[in-house]
């Protein structure tokens, strides 16, 4: 069954009907293999209408295809256009995107935007996780694809046991709180406790071929070293006490010029 988008147009001899069809809006293939894009229009336009074929990615991007009854430079090796639609003879992923079929003519002008995604399995996730965090942290983890299409979604594992989204339903997980992006695959500790203490590591799945896992990383909550801290305010009051008194000492026995020497004040 054919999808009709239909334009107007009003003209002296009465009324016409510009249009232009396509048998899918969306199609579906796996990298490397083909693709027709089906663009046909009515016969409105006369026998020598204007064709174009535009393209945006889904960064935003847009560039033309077909213009001028000829294929543009960078994509002359791999596309061919044909009465009633635009071929790719073998797909990549970066063709992934929105494509526009603008028929002009008589007048008339009809455009219509088919969607294509090439199919590419998951790699290996990308993902950042810190070895050591001290509790009371906001802690972020994360994990990125960047060649699966359609876009993955993730999985986070804790000691190769999934976490659920909701760690508050499962008693396992009562003492961590977190918070997890499935879609862009962010795994966040807003306040990191000893609890969260274990290996982590992603998971990214499409449904085009297996899930990818990245690698499992320690991560170590530690408590904040209070005594560390206070010793090392005390050796840092020592410091300052002894640079005192020997300005003093030397002020007193005459080694210092009087002009150089203003007043220590030792809290």
């Amino acid at each position: 069954m054919f999808i009709v988008f239909v334009c107007l147009c009003l003209q002296a001899t009465g009324l016409h009907a510009f249009s232009a069809t396509t048998s899918a809006l969306h199609v579906t293939v796996k990298e490397n293999s083909g693709a027709d894009l089906k663009c046909d229009y009515s016969a409105d336009f006369g026998s020598l209408p204007r064709v174009e074929w535009k393209f945006q990615n889904y960064k935003g991007s847009q560039s033309l295809i077909y213009y001028d009854g000829q294929i543009t430079a960078p994509y002359k090796v791999r596309f061919s256009q044909y009465p009633g639609g635009l071929r790719i003879e073998k797909t990549v992923r970066t063709d992934t995107g929105d494509y526009s079929c603008e028929v002009s003519g008589n007048g008339g002008y009809a455009e219509i935007t088919i969607k294509l995604t090439v199919l590419v399995p998951p790699s290996v996730p990308i993902s950042r996780i810190p070895t050591s965090v001290t509790t009371g942290q906001n802690v972020l983890l994360t994990c990125f694809d960047k060649e699966g299409s359609p876009p993955c979604t993730y999985k986070w594992y804790k000691d190769n046991t999934p976490l659920p989204e909701d760690p508050t339903k499962f008693p396992n997980f009562q003492n961590m709180t977190y918070k997890m992006n499935a879609q862009n695959g962010n795994l966040e500790f807003p306040s990191v406790s000893k609890a969260a203490t274990g290996n982590y590591f992603c998971e990214a799945s499409n449904g085009q071929g297996p899930a990818q896992r990245g690698q499992a990383v320690l991560m170590e909550v530690r408590d904040v070293n209070t005594g560390g801290i206070v010793a090392g305010i005390i050796v840092a009051l020592l410091a300052i006490a002894l640079l005192c008194f020997g300005l003093w000492y030397a002020n007193k026995k005459g080694y210092l010029p009087s002009k150089y020497f203003s007043v220590c004040v030792c809290v």
